[in-house]
């Protein structure tokens, strides 16, 4: 899920980094621990987005 409609900030995290993310309100220490985030470049971030793609239901 990409957390930002700017198509230059290339930040992403799955559903259930966002279910934590509303459940917590913010960006806690419980919620970085969980997200584990990872820096990437863009090349990579854009294969990892598409690997990983929610088909259109």
């Amino acid at each position: 899920m990409e957390n930002s409609s700017d198509p230059e900030n290339l930040q992403a995290w799955c559903d259930a980094c966002e279910s934590l993310f509303l459940a917590e309100g913010d960006m806690t220490e419980r919620f970085r621990q969980f997200n584990n985030f990872a820096v990437v470049c863009d090349f990579c971030y854009a294969n990892l987005r598409d690997k990983h793609q929610c088909p259109d239901v």
